[in-house]
């Protein structure tokens, strides 16, 4: 087989991509660390459950809709409930799952939280392009994802939330 090497365009765009991602993700962990001693994806987590019927969602859904692992998922949620911020409960419908669920401190510290976190997002993407970019970044994105999921028979290790965890790790 014949490798397809990145043309010269595609090469600067993707540099130009892990460049900006890079940048951005610091920025925005930089800021949730200084205020909350919290990395992005626990923010994002807290965020995620907010916006949920009950602020609670199965583990499994939370994963997928976070697009990481399981295991990776099980690791910052044991975080999050030391702190108080969230707890889990066994899935009523399946006695296999569990289900995390926002707790009124974690609300409080979400609420608190969020300004500075606009704020950051602002300042260190939207406000660096024009709306018609905006539009295409929802629209190269949106693309890239469903090219992911769309397929239907995805192969387990190509979607993080269904990958099985390796002996060594924990499971949820």
């Amino acid at each position: 087989m014949t490798t397809r090497w990145l043309t010269p365009e595609e090469q600067r765009a993707w540099r130009a991509y892990v460049a900006g991602y890079l940048l951005v993700e610091d920025a925005i962990d930089r800021q949730l660390q200084q205020e909350a001693g919290m990395p992005h994806l626990y923010y994002s987590i807290l965020a995620n459950l907010s916006e949920t019927p009950e602020r609670r969602l199965r583990m499994t859904d939370l994963a997928a809709t976070l697009k990481i692992t399981r295991s990776r998922l099980t690791y910052a949620v044991t975080r999050l409930e030391k702190d108080g911020l969230l707890r889990r409960e066994d899935c009523r419908w399946d006695k296999r799952g569990s289900v995390a669920v926002l707790t009124e401190e974690g609300m409080a510290v979400l609420e608190r939280l969020a300004p500075g976190h606009v704020d950051t997002v602002r300042a260190a993407l939207f406000d660096r392009l024009t709306s018609e970019q905006v539009r295409q970044l929802e629209e190269i994105f949106t693309q890239v994802a469903r090219g992911f999921q769309d397929d239907g028979e995805a192969a387990p290790e190509e979607l993080p939330w269904r990958r099985r965890s390796s002996p060594c790790s924990g499971t949820s």
